[in-house]
């Protein structure tokens, strides 16, 4: 195993990687920017080496920095988190050049991924189920209306190289597809210095349900079953839980095969997401694939007992899975909320300090933090400052400890998104499952 790995990463997820390379007795190494030498991951680390000016452009995407301070600490891995530099290929190549073990897929695979048209062409040699639509990027506008036509409106327009929500657009009728494709050729452009676009049909009313897989060096793949993550706003999830209460069992079978198949195709190692689409008659369609470890892997682990990122360490470290797919179970109902630092009505960020962080405790409740009493929440990066998980040993119960525990959570200082949970959870339809990527725009949005 690993003697010592840096976390090229901020918040509750270099937290959170700190603490089980604590459990394994493994040193770590924070970086952070100026504005976060304070910051709970900064504080938790053995070492900590400050990487540049706040912005991410200028710190924690700094690759050059990141492999000179990895040198420098003598660490042998470096696990990116999510986000960030997560899934980019050039730093994963970039580690594997400098003699460094990047705890993630190898850098061709990410590179293959990243590519939401090359991806969805991967998959459909595969034989995973993928939305109808088209496969290369467009030329322009008219060819986008062209083809839309083609498939039948709606459509989704999408950035290939995108992410979070950024450049997608669903586009109604033509009149709206000239304006759509330039507004998000643009920034996908500029996000992500790739401009290409295509589009798919649009699933009514789709439910948003992911397979874990963990995929060692040794040909071995297993998934770890799904996350519900339809809770949306701005195509970014709020609310993920686990199991689906949803799927049924001949579903769930038949979507973990097809997520093992579609990491097999393409030589997956190390912890994985496939992503798709669930219509009204249970048939599912392949999304996209996250080569790294999700927001929301928690969940994942309060079910089946499993901790994600020592199985990530243990895969980088040249290990083969010491358990197969048979061995894999789930133990109850877990549900994650994202707790961000933005107004609960418009959902613009509210930077400034928290003057009062008072967090529940209790059975069945997990915290992870990115900020403590007294941290600047800055404009700089994600507003997700924490997740509250919560397990019972049914959906009813996990619902009912969700509301308690939203109930005794408070942040002052800033605004939050916890009255919007509240209400989420406390919606009938959210009780009764009907959870699919409309709920909020139903739901919640058309009372304001």
């Amino acid at each position: 195993m690993f003697k010592k790995i840096l976390i090229a990463n901020r918040g509750e997820i270099a937290a959170r990687v700190i603490r089980t390379c604590q459990s394994l007795g493994i040193a770590t190494v924070s970086i952070y920017s100026k504005v976060d030498k304070e910051a709970p991951h900064v504080t938790m680390a053995d070492e900590a080496y400050e990487v540049g000016n706040p912005r991410v452009t200028d710190s924690y995407l700094k690759i050059g920095k990141i492999l000179e301070i990895a040198r420098l600490s003598k660490a042998d891995a470096i696990h990116p988190g999510y986000g960030l530099l997560s899934e980019n290929a050039e730093f994963a190549h970039r580690c594997e050049e400098a003699g460094i073990v990047f705890i993630g897929p190898p850098a061709d695979v990410i590179s293959r991924m990243g590519s939401k048209i090359q991806s969805r062409n991967t998959m459909e040699k595969a034989g995973v189920p993928v939305v109808p639509g088209i496969a290369y990027p467009l030329a322009d506008a008219e060819e986008a209306a062209r083809e839309a036509r083609r498939i039948g409106y709606p459509v989704m327009l999408k950035a290939s190289a995108g992410g979070g929500g950024i450049g997608m657009q669903i586009v109604d009728n033509e009149s709206e597809m000239k304006q759509a494709f330039e507004g998000n050729r643009k920034r996908a452009s500029d996000f992500f210095g790739d401009g290409a676009m295509y589009i798919e049909k649009v699933i009514e009313n789709p439910r948003h349900i992911e397979i874990q897989i963990l995929a060692d060096s040794y040909g071995n793949t297993v998934h770890l079953g799904e996350r519900e993550c339809s809770i949306q706003r701005r195509h970014q999830k709020v609310v993920e839980e686990a199991p689906s209460a949803y799927l049924d069992e001949l579903t769930r079978s038949k979507m973990g095969e097809a997520a093992v198949r579609a990491a097999q195709s393409i030589g997956y190692r190390n912890a994985g997401t496939i992503e798709f689409l669930v219509d009204g008659n249970k048939n599912f369609y392949f999304l996209e694939m996250n080569t790294r470890l999700q927001v929301e892997h928690t969940i994942t682990e309060e079910i089946t007992g499993l901790d994600l990122v020592a199985e990530q360490l243990r895969i980088a470290a040249g290990h083969s899975l010491n358990f197969g797919q048979s061995d894999v179970t789930r133990d109850g109902h877990a549900i994650e909320v994202r707790i961000y630092a933005e107004d609960p009505k418009t959902f613009f960020p509210s930077p400034g300090v928290i003057t009062k962080l008072a967090i529940p405790e209790g059975d069945g409740i997990r915290h992870e933090l990115a900020v403590h009493e007294g941290s600047m929440v800055t404009p700089f990066y994600d507003p997700m400052i924490a997740k509250l998980v919560v397990k019972g040993k049914d959906r009813g119960e996990a619902i009912d400890r969700l509301q308690q525990a939203l109930a005794q959570y408070q942040v002052q200082g800033i605004k939050t998104n916890i009255p919007m949970l509240q209400e989420v959870i406390a919606h009938p339809a959210f009780r009764s499952g009907d959870t699919t990527t409309g709920f909020v725009a139903k739901y919640l949005l058309e009372k304001t």
